[in-house]
């Protein structure tokens, strides 16, 4: 008990000072940088991933959209694990399990084995991922928040960033297997930064109540299983028949009318002082903002994770160019979008957030449209106008990136932020699951109908993701402050 209270918020602020929300906030930043690591690296190693298990497609994707579908469902369970466990064994735990996922899919020998692993990544990632934005909206002042945002997020955007080059130049080096080990110095260092600053007490700086309300499990259930419902649907739509595609995607909106219902049910008892809390606490929605917000990360995650992706498997398979050159053509669009979140990070604090998410979107759509410009037939244009395009999509992620959660969840009250970030999180990473199926699906369905001209499919693909985007401009303007 002793070690509790030396350990807590209150104990670490007086023993570190002001500065102490800047030391939590860098120490959470090193966590996600390896969640995020492991999310968007392995697609560099899809191909040879492949061939080294003889997969399909359809099978060799699973290894990046069942990580996204594991990441995706755990992130409901932050603010639960939070509040019943506190920060610090909540975020030593998921790093654990990210060390051991890296380690046992490094050494794996079947495929099933190294999928588990990418599994066991993604629930650890999922958790980790609310938890950065939960700080910012509660340790910093309104006025903070952007900077504080701009800076977590320069700070992680140097994984996906560096992670293609250095990813690019070990799968040629050393094979797939050490794409995995990549990410264990990164949790090694953050579990000791975590044993130093963060603390053990939940949100608000409460003590952790390890006999609190119990997990709604059924919640979590039909979740889980509508999320693998909508996944196996849009994989069925191309590769399997019409009538599993339909019963799938029949059975995921089933689930969610079910799931609707029962957290409506359990928010009613919870308030009454009956039962427990709900996966996810609809009555946030009535907030116009966050509402629109909801939409603006869902269509986000499906640009984002599904361009995420699309790129390399366009530059290998499409253009015929090796990992570590697809790894230093995205260098520049990286090192851009650090710069950029910066800044916009600092306009957060003065702009309207709606004004700088709706910019973003459009110079999203704009890199994405603008890829069909790319001729293979005259070579000496090729790596410029990739470079290019990539840095304008990059551009509009620094848009977007500090400013969403910020305008979404600020009219939110304190004590629902870490409910307002674990749903928002989800949100943009059901679509980021459901972008990189349906990037996939859309892909092997043109390459199919194009035979042997695979540009025209990669250019057809990368057409639906811009109009997805400019899909999300509609939503986004309604994040206006009234």
């Amino acid at each position: 008990m002793a070690e509790e209270r030396d350990n807590a918020l209150p104990a670490l602020q007086a023993r570190h000072g002001p500065r102490y929300r800047w030391l939590l906030l860098f120490v959470v930043m090193v966590g996600t940088v390896a969640s995020i690591m492991s999310s968007t690296i392995i697609n560099v190693a899809i191909p040879d991933l492949s061939r080294h298990f003889a997969l399909g497609q359809e099978r060799a994707q699973w290894v990046s959209s069942g990580f996204m579908a594991a990441m995706t469902v755990s992130m409901l369970t932050t603010p639960w694990l939070l509040s019943r466990y506190g920060y610090r064994r909540t975020y030593m735990g998921c790093m654990w399990m990210l060390l051991v996922g890296g380690v046992v899919g490094g050494f794996a020998n079947y495929y099933p084995l190294v999928l588990a692993a990418r599994v066991v990544e993604g629930l650890a990632a999922g958790v980790v991922q609310p938890i950065p934005a939960i700080i910012i909206l509660r340790a910093f002042e309104s006025n903070e928040q952007g900077r504080a945002s701009g800076v977590f997020g320069m700070g992680v955007v140097l994984a996906p960033a560096l992670g293609p080059s250095i990813g690019g130049l070990l799968v040629d080096g050393f094979g797939w297997r050490s794409i995995f080990f990549m990410v264990v110095p990164f949790c090694l260092v953050s579990l000791w930064l975590a044993k130093r600053y963060v603390p053990t007490s939940a949100p608000g700086g409460v003590a952790a109540n390890r006999t609190g309300a119990a997990l709604d499990w059924r919640g979590l259930m039909l979740a889980t299983a509508g999320t693998l419902c909508l996944l196996n649907g849009l994989v069925e739509l191309h590769g399997g028949t019409a009538l599993a595609a339909t019963s799938l995607l029949g059975s995921a909106a089933a689930l969610l009318l079910v799931f609707v219902w029962l957290q409506r049910r359990t928010l009613k008892k919870r308030s009454h002082g009956h039962g427990i809390d709900p996966l996810m606490n609809l009555s946030l929605f009535t907030d116009r903002r966050f509402a629109m917000g909801s939409i603006v990360a869902f269509i986000y995650g499906i640009a984002l994770f599904g361009s995420t992706y699309l790129l390399p498997v366009y530059m290998q398979m499409g253009l015929g160019l090796s990992p570590s050159y697809v790894g230093t053509i995205l260098l520049p669009a990286g090192i851009v979008l650090a710069v950029c979140i910066a800044v916009v990070g600092r306009l957060a604090d003065r702009q309207p957030t709606h004004r700088l998410v709706t910019i973003g979107l459009a110079l999203l759509a704009a890199s994405f449209a603008l890829m069909v410009t790319v001729n293979p037939e005259r070579p000496a244009q090729v790596i410029p106008l990739l470079v290019i395009w990539a840095v304008l999509g990059r551009i509009g992620l620094g848009f977007i990136l500090p400013s969403l959660n910020i305008g979404a969840m600020r009219g939110l009250h304190r004590m629902h932020i870490p409910q307002g970030a674990s749903v928002i999180n989800f949100l943009r990473m059901l679509g980021g699951a459901a972008g990189v199926s349906l990037c996939g699906i859309v892909l092997e369905w043109r390459l199919a109908a194009h035979g042997t001209d695979r540009m025209a499919a990669f250019d057809e693909t990368f057409l639906m993701l811009a109009a997805v985007c400019a899909l999300a401009i509609i939503a986004a303007l309604k994040l206006r402050e009234r």
